[in-house]
């Protein structure tokens, strides 16, 4: 009885796109507000794998001319169905508590990605699409179509019935390698012991505090993110450092090697199989940079205008480490961040740590909150009390003008076999008149308790504004009337743009001043902190651009040719001293085994470097006195983020700036620090 009940108010909500209403939903049931078990779980992804299916049926026995209702509308229906089923499924192997729950999820989304499969290469829906009278149908709609065109095109669609089977096979095969592959990450977390409470010296007293030695008299480290980036950061003890470092680089070695081996291989063949020369090239087929070898151009166009910068950041960090070692010429990767650390106090007289007492978990909860909704002008209302997949996970609606447009979940905190780093998961597409957008913000940030309330430094906070970007970008363009065109839907190598241009209102003293409280006294950050800060973190801006373009390098040479030339062991060691000049140790050669951008985004990490340049030359449309302010955050929400993916990427980049995007800004952005004197 259980098990059915579940099943019957989850399809309240996931059968909501088969409604018939014109107006924006005023509410719907929560996600999880019967808290399924797995029968109820796969029992409602099946229903969705129904449902489409049904759509397509219906798509197909049309008889007469092909139009926008009777057959754009089902497929919709279907790309809706299968959507959901896949983002659901897709969340629960991220973030359950229970394994056997999590390899549920894992397995059904092989299922649904096979449903995927099945629709982009099914011919007859194809021919369907590519019938339909578009003479009288509107911009988005005439847009929405011919990028499903190319989509199904990409999938070999064009190919013969044999061919066909084998690319299905082969993105089967692909969708398990992905699952396996971030699976294996979140559940290698390693916990690294510690004889003395020496190995923590230069650590926060409040780490030092939540870090005692356990029954067995040893210090017990794990590398999750709360853990492991305050001992990168600020552990004085190098040998702390460097075991921290080896443990969290090689944590899914050697375990996922096999696994990255086959999407290699895999990748590979189905672009080869398409006619490509190589995966990369397949990949960048429907996104703004178009080409592959663009994508090695665009690498080393920004690595020149980064290295000058580079090269003078890395010249302070020497000098920093010779004062401790007179004999030293070179710097290793892992010990970079302490490094940096020391240069800001000594260089610029700022001490991260002297931030953290002001950015309480909860202070920044709310900032976030109050930030956005002032950018965004918007509300958003707790759902008290509502069940979700975990105890502490929050339920938040998005209101706009007094009525709801959206729901988000707020899984905040680290847990085991939880997704180890931070994201934005979709959840449900919007669709106007009959569904609202939902999704759920992934991430590991400490958790306050009655003792500790949960210091953050300014990353922290920083990531939590990147990740909320996505979230209201989700949100706010998923007022459409297609499912496949909602939210964010664009070409995938402009979605980083929006929330990496958010991460500067963490930086502006007007919006630290309305959060960043002391956690003791109540005090309001100094803006000659805030001040300090700035000028500080813009220090090593360079070298953490070369950083992400190693990554770029790495993600891109993974897949660039034939896997059973490539080694993954060795793309590392040249990638690295081709773009940094930091050296490192043997175990970080196996780091891509937890690399997890080479399972999702496989050769298009550049997208982050390419969305950074679009978002610092986006950010310079802001008033820079005061970012809040003005008509540029409403046009730029009509602008950019409600057309979801109703458009081309480009076409949003143009409308807002009114040209292309060019490197100026970023060039500018990465070069701040030495624009004047410390």
């Amino acid at each position: 009885m259980l098990a059915r009940a579940s099943l019957l108010s989850l399809c309240v909500l996931f059968t909501a796109s088969d409604a018939t209403a014109q107006e924006m939903p005023k509410s719907q049931p929560p996600i999880w507000a019967s808290k399924p078990d797995i029968s109820a779980f796969e029992a409602t992804e099946n229903a969705h794998l129904a449902s489409a299916q049904a759509a397509i049926d219906k798509l197909l026995a049309v008889k007469g001319p092909r139009t926008v209702e009777n057959t754009l509308a089902p497929y919709d229906n279907a790309v809706s169905h299968i959507d959901s089923a896949s983002n659901l499924s897709g969340i629960m192997q991220q973030v359950h508590p229970e394994t056997a729950f999590r390899d549920s999820a894992t397995a059904m989304t092989t299922k649904v990605s096979s449903a995927q499969t099945a629709l982009s290469l099914n011919r007859d829906v194809y021919h369907a699409l590519s019938s339909i009278d578009l003479a009288n149908a509107d911009a988005a709609t005439k847009y929405y179509v011919q990028r499903q065109l190319l989509e199904f095109r990409l999938a070999g669609v064009d190919k013969d019935d044999v061919t066909r089977a084998q690319l299905r096979k082969l993105q089967d095969e692909l969708t398990d390698a992905q699952s396996h592959f971030g699976r294996n990450i979140a559940d290698g977390q390693i916990v690294v012991d510690f004889d003395s409470a020496a190995a923590l010296d230069g650590l926060p007293a409040d780490y030092i505090t939540s870090h005692k030695s356990g029954p067995d008299g040893k210090i017990h480290i794990t590398t999750s993110y709360p853990d492991i980036f305050p001992i990168l950061d600020y552990a004085t003890n190098r040998e702390t450092v460097r075991k921290m470092w080896v443990a969290y680089s090689s944590r899914a070695y050697p375990k996922n090697r096999d696994v990255l081996l086959a999407m290699m291989k895999t990748r590979y063949q189905i672009a080869t199989i398409n006619g490509y020369k190589s995966w990369p090239d397949y990949d960048t087929a429907d996104r703004m940079i178009a080409t592959g070898p663009n994508i090695a151009a665009f690498i080393d166009q920004v690595d020149a205008a980064l290295r000058p910068t580079a090269q003078r950041e890395y010249a302070l960090l020497l000098a920093e480490k010779k004062k401790t070692e007179p004999n030293a010429t070179e710097l290793y990767s892992f010990e970079s961040f302490h490094l940096r650390e020391l240069v800001r106090r000594s260089q610029y007289n700022f001490d991260s740590q002297s931030v953290r007492p002001y950015l309480p978990y909860a202070e920044v909860n709310q900032g976030v909150f109050n930030t956005a909704a002032a950018l965004f002008h918007v509300s958003f209302k707790q759902e008290a009390d509502a069940p979700a997949w975990a105890p502490g996970v929050e339920t938040w609606d998005v209101i706009d003008n007094g009525k709801a447009i959206g729901r988000m979940y707020l899984d905040m905190h680290p847990r085991k076999g939880k997704y180890s780093h931070n994201e934005m998961a979709p959840i449900l597409d919007g669709i106007r008149g009959k569904q609202l957008p939902e999704a759920a913000l992934v991430c590991n940030f400490p958790a306050p308790t009655p003792d500790d309330p949960g210091l953050m430094d300014i990353n922290d906070a920083t990531t939590f504004f990147h990740e909320f970007g996505h979230m209201m970008h989700h949100i706010l363009g998923g007022n459409q009337q297609w499912a496949g065109v909602s939210g964010i839907s664009m070409e995938r190598d402009f979605i980083e743009a929006p929330s990496q241009m958010l991460e500067e209102w963490m930086h502006s003293p007007q919006v630290l001043a309305t959060f960043a409280k002391h956690y003791k006294t109540g005090e309001p950050i100094p803006a000659e902190l805030v001040k300090r800060m700035n000028r500080a973190n813009a220090f090593g801006r360079a070298s953490a651009a070369q950083l992400q373009l190693m990554y770029s390098a790495i993600s891109y040479d993974m897949y660039k040719g034939n896997p059973d030339t490539i080694d993954p062991d060795h793309v590392i060691l040249p990638d690295n001293d081709r773009y940094t000049l930091y050296k490192i140790i043997p175990t970080d050669a196996h780091f891509y085994c937890s690399f997890d951008h080479l399972s999702g985004y496989s050769s298009a990490y550049y997208t982050y470097v390419w969305d950074k340049v679009i978002a610092e030359d986006f950010f310079q449309q802001f008033d820079q006195n005061n970012l809040l302010a003005g008509p540029t955050p409403m046009r730029y929400r009509s602008v950019v983020l409600e057309p979801g993916g109703s458009m081309s990427a480009n076409d949003l980049v143009k409308n807002f700036l009114g040209r292309p995007q060019n490197m100026d800004a970023f060039k500018k952005w990465a070069s701040q620090e030495f624009n004047e004197t410390p």
